[in-house]
């Protein structure tokens, strides 16, 4: 056997860890993977190799030397561009969006959807499914898989939607099932690694053969808890098709690829197209609960006489502070054209000097501020990131917002809480595909059926 079948060998468990870390934009070069995996550069190289072999990345040999620096720069290691990809559906109050997204969280291409939600789910999974079976067909590109995001919170592991507050489904609904009887009908093939039963978990692969003195120091990034990502032992082969909550897959995303990423206790806290809703990342690993129902934070109450909740409740986060409550507090008839959303960021964008408009920024950021302040005083968590409207609404007074937190909070007053939009387009999307491409970055080679 070569020395270099050997490395290969050797560095077959590291293929996984590898991936991840070009995947997050970790390992820039060979040399920075080859640290990250606690190996030898002659088997970082191996891994590179075959990595770039499967189509999953790219080792460029010859990269220029960076200004000011002296000797050989190191091979530089970036996603495949017309590589594989995942297809991602998000469902949301208003309709859909479809898109194709590679390693690397990049969108290749999307394709949104606008239509009354009606009460039977299968409806709209089948028309963003069909959008993204067109979207497929039009690139050419390979899928490795599937991963949707829904409104409402996700009992795991039955894949069930729990009592969907803002779209018509019964509670209980088998949005998952649903999914992957969509994904079939519509002719979208399962990956290779479904078809054989070749998935299993990284665990169960070699460990990569550390270089002398040397111990691996990978530093995993968010992974989804409970479950969440169903996985399967090599008897029964890969799952295809998952489903999360919005929110909780928006918060993953940002922490592989945005704003949250290095944060240990990172808490996401959005606005959807309606309603609020927040997501804990702990030590990198998503954090949902018993039973995937962890941090409904839209429903903290923060008005005790305010409106009524559709939780049962009075004076929520989620209905005083998402779009809706926002342009009720502006004054503001809604239009039907385009999404309370859109609407919301409109007004806020294009009249914030409008007295009544500030007037009711000023309200939702207190209102807003007020919920922080006490998750912040439970959870002490090292960075804050908002999305949705929230987002919009810390970009227009982020003095306000940060003062309000500082001052109704223990932790805040004690140096605080770094408050940060989201970075990421369509956030929940890429979250989406996060758990379509989870299989792949456990182990690549099975997933891919080798």
């Amino acid at each position: 056997m070569t020395q270099t079948r050997t490395r290969l060998e050797r560095g077959r468990g590291a293929l996984g860890p590898a991936l991840e870390l070009v995947h997050t934009g970790r390992a820039p070069t060979r040399a920075v993977l080859t640290a990250e995996l606690g190996v030898t550069r002659a088997t970082a190289g191996a891994v590179a190799a075959e990595l770039e072999a499967l189509g999953l990345i790219q080792v460029d040999s010859r990269p220029g030397a960076a200004a000011g620096t002296q000797g050989r720069p190191s091979h530089r290691l970036t996603v495949a561009p017309g590589g594989p990809v995942v297809l991602a559906a998000q469902v949301h109050v208003d309709g859909f969006r479809a898109a194709l997204v590679g390693l690397g969280g990049q969108i290749v291409a999307t394709a949104p959807g606008c239509m009354t939600v009606p009460a039977d789910p299968a409806a709209v999974l089948d028309a963003v499914v069909a959008a993204g079976a067109g979207l497929l067909r039009a690139s050419g590109r390979r899928c490795l898989g599937a991963g949707l995001a829904v409104p409402s919170a996700v009992a795991e592991p039955e894949g069930t939607a729990l009592n969907p507050l803002h779209v018509a489904w019964q509670a209980g609904a088998p949005v998952r099932e649903l999914f992957r009887r969509s994904l079939a009908d519509a002719g979208i093939p399962e990956p290779a690694g479904a078809r054989n039963g070749a998935y299993a978990p990284s665990a169960s692969r070699a460990a990569p053969e550390p270089a002398p003195g040397h111990r691996p120091h990978i530093h995993h990034q968010a992974s989804l808890g409970h479950q969440a990502i169903a996985r399967a032992d090599a008897s029964h082969g890969v799952v295809f098709g998952h489903t999360g909550n919005d929110v909780n897959l928006a918060a993953l995303a940002e922490h592989r690829h945005g704003a949250g990423r290095g944060a240990r206790h990172l808490l996401c806290v959005a606005t959807g197209h309606r309603g609020v809703g927040g997501a804990l990342v702990l030590d990198g690993r998503l954090h949902t609960g018993s039973s995937g129902l962890a941090l409904e934070v839209g429903h903290l109450t923060v008005q005790p006489e305010g409106r009524s909740c559709y939780c049962g409740s009075r004076g929520c986060l989620d209905v005083e502070a998402d779009p809706l409550a926002f342009l009720a507090a502006a004054g503001r008839d809604l239009g039907p054209e385009v999404s309370l959303l859109q609407q919301a960021r409109e007004l806020l964008r294009e009249e914030y000097a409008d007295p009544s408009v500030r007037a009711a920024a000023q309200l939702l950021i207190d209102r807003l501020g007020q919920g922080l302040a006490g998750l912040v005083n439970i959870l002490n968590p090292d960075r804050i990131i908002l999305g949705g409207l929230h987002r919009d609404l810390l970009n227009a007074d982020p003095e306000r917002l940060r003062a309000v937190v500082a001052e109704r909070s223990l932790w805040g007053r004690s140096g605080g809480v770094p408050i940060l939009p989201c970075t990421l387009d369509y956030n929940s999307l890429v979250g989406a595909a996060e758990l379509a491409w989870q299989p792949v970055l456990d182990d690549p080679l099975g997933a891919l059926g080798c």
